[in-house]
């Protein structure tokens, strides 16, 4: 195991932001209790092979929310590019199965959109959009009987439905009726895509009198006066434009209280379920966050920062009956790249992520630099669920592809466990405490280049998890050392346990890193920068290294073209010191592909002899530290 690290303390809009130990640990007075239980990826099941009959295998289907079945053994999911849900058989979490789909074109219209699922007893309950507009919203819940997959009953729900939840007790679901905005309208005296924009947005309480659908009935919770103007109780919380609140996700807590995230308002309302009576609101504040990646350069640089941004959750979760959690997605004015525990009896901040969901990114190479600029790690999804006594929080990074698990089991000091590696824009995270599994759905899906959409699971246990195989440590700041695209690997001559990897063309600045393969998993502890012969930084599209038994490096460098194919040689410092080109007659056989790897060896005579992509062979007599061909 790697030694325990602490993430430092920030100051962030008058909370304090909690130090997070890299690895985790148990709480401070607590005795550890045999091995940790980690979460392991059992299986990945790509749904486009659920797919109706006679569909092409490469038309784009996705899998958004899910459900699952009081079983814990039939999945459903969502598929609004499809429109339709789908069903997994996951009755063994290492062969997921697909059990076909249900097309809403065979319950309403081709073009009806599901947006959410939940399961009550033996029904799937799917909150469909049938909007034929931004200004005119509408929507419908259909409760289909899972054994049957047939429609039993409809409810018009009166307009754009995002997320929907049930009570722990199964007496309430309420659904967000959101009336999302048009990007691309100008409300007067506003920019484009600005609030507001009527109708506004409210919430459906659907009382699920005992097991018969027929006997549901539904109650609205409005979020402005009936004329449309704002509710005083929105105002007081400093609800950006209480007149357009458009609710987006939503959780239920023990004491059947509603939570409710108003994403593009920056607020929280609370709802009693019984009663339909809103009993609090406040605005979700603002974060200044330091020491992240802001700016799209291809560099990974921590030195950037944002001040005063709006968190703009989406995705909410109680953690128990006082303290909520919300991802910090952001929209349109914000974002701020973590994640924040919020005390519901005051509205205020009990502990926020800062950088620290961002630098976990940094730390397992999955950071994507193409969204620096914007809003990062985009958290997006949250869940929260108890295995074993346990309370663990999941954090899902729409753009960085992975769930982050947090020991929450003291709410106000989170503690990271581990880290979930997914695939494409994990959207839908669905906790299956009763066979301790977790299901992540994935909705990114082009078959053009190999990403498919999928239903990913994950297995609590004793056992270690097969990822990461490769962290970094910390850098001179204290920051973790930015990396990724790692395809080429050498070992020290002098040093077996070190081994070196260097930076393809997906940055901007070539680097070697050096890492100790003795730990496990194995560590980055040095960066080294790569310049030309100026002692300028330079980008190398660098497929394979070599280190040089007589001090610094081999390097291929792949070129888009023949001739701009290379072997480049590297002093210690990490300096250009000699460049041989392809031979004329083999560049000109050679397309965009082309060195992928390189080695070197001594002869007898002192030549050293560097060969990559094939045979290698002397072309010329060479003191040592000169270079054949390939």
């Amino acid at each position: 195991m790697t030694a325990k690290r602490s993430i430092p303390v920030l100051a962030v809009a008058g909370a304090t932001i909690a130090a997070l130990a890299i690895t985790g640990t148990a709480h401070a007075g607590q005795k550890a209790a045999g091995p940790a239980k980690t979460f392991d990826r059992t299986a990945t099941y790509p749904v486009f092979l659920n797919r109706p009959a006679g569909e092409d295998p490469t038309t784009e289907t996705v899998a958004e929310i899910s459900a699952v079945s009081e079983d814990g053994r039939t999945l459903i999911y969502t598929d609004a590019t499809a429109r339709r849900i789908g069903f997994l058989d996951i009755s063994r979490a290492d062969q997921p199965r697909g059990l076909g789909t249900l097309s809403l074109a065979q319950l309403g219209d081709a073009e009806d959109e599901p947006t959410s699922v939940a399961v009550v007893g033996r029904y799937v309950l799917v909150v469909v959009n049938i909007s034929a507009s931004y200004t005119d919203p509408s929507g419908r819940l259909d409760v289909i009987e899972l054994a049957t997959r047939k429609r039993v009953r409809s409810l018009d729900l009166g307009g754009q439905p995002d997320s929907i939840a049930i009570s722990a007790d199964r007496r309430y679901a309420a659904i967000a009726i959101e009336n999302e905005r048009d990007e691309d309208a100008t409300p007067p005296g506003g920019k484009k895509g600005d609030l507001p924009q009527a109708p506004a947005g409210f919430v459906q309480i659907v009382d699920l009198d005992g097991n018969s659908p027929q006997r549901w009935s539904l109650r609205t919770v409005p979020l402005t006066t009936a004329d449309g103007r704002a509710l005083p109780a929105l105002v007081a919380a400093g609800i950006i434009e209480p007149t357009d609140p458009e609710p987006e996700y939503i959780s239920i807590n023990g004491r059947n209280q509603l939570a409710v995230t108003l994403q593009e308002n920056n607020g929280i309302v609370l709802i009693d379920l019984p009663t339909g009576r809103i009993t609090s609101a406040f605005s979700a504040g603002t974060a200044s966050v330091d020491r992240i990646d802001t700016v799209k350069d291809g560099v990974i640089n921590l030195t950037g920062s944002i001040t005063d941004v709006p968190r703009e959750p989406d995705a909410i979760a109680w953690i128990d009956d006082r303290y909520l959690a919300t991802a910090n997605e952001g929209d349109w004015r914000g974002g701020t790249r973590g994640w924040t525990v919020f005390d519901s009896r005051t509205g205020r901040v009990s502990w926020d992520a800062g950088n620290s969901f961002e630098w976990l990114a940094v730390r397992h190479g999955l950071h994507n630099e193409d969204r620096a600029g914007k809003k990062g790690t985009e958290p997006e999804g949250l869940a929260v669920a108890e295995y074993g006594g346990t309370r663990y929080a999941f954090v899902g990074s729409e753009r960085s592809n992975f769930v982050a698990v947090y020991d929450v089991s003291k709410p106000t000091s989170p503690v990271f466990k581990q880290i979930l590696a997914t695939t494409n824009g994990p959207e839908g995270l669905l906790p299956i405490p009763s066979r301790g599994l977790l299901a992540v759905s994935s909705e990114t899906d082009d078959a053009s280049v190999g990403v498919r959409a999928s239903v990913s699971l994950y297995q609590l246990g004793n056992g270690t998890p097969g990822f990461p195989s490769i962290v970094s440590g910390p850098d001179a700041t204290g920051a973790p050392i930015g990396w990724g695209a790692l395809g080429a690997l050498s070992a020290d001559p002098k040093q077996p346990h070190l081994l070196y990897s260097v930076t393809d063309a997906a940055y901007a600045k070539t680097q070697i890193f050096a890492i100790d393969a003795r730990k496990s998993p194995a560590v980055i502890t040095k960066a080294l920068s790569v310049r030309d012969d100026r002692g300028e930084p330079v980008g190398y599209d660098a497929e394979g290294i070599f280190a040089r038994p007589q001090g610094g490096f081999w390097l291929a460098v792949e070129g888009a073209t023949g001739p701009e194919n290379k072997l480049v040689r590297l002093d210690a410092a990490g300096v250009t010191r000699q460049v041989v080109p392809l031979p004329a007659d083999v560049a000109a056989g050679l397309g965009k592909q082309g060195f992928e790897g390189v080695a070197a060896t001594t002869d007898k005579r002192g030549r050293e002899i560097v060969c990559s992509s094939g045979r290698c062979r002397p072309t010329r007599r060479a003191s040592p530290g000169s270079a054949g061909t390939t």
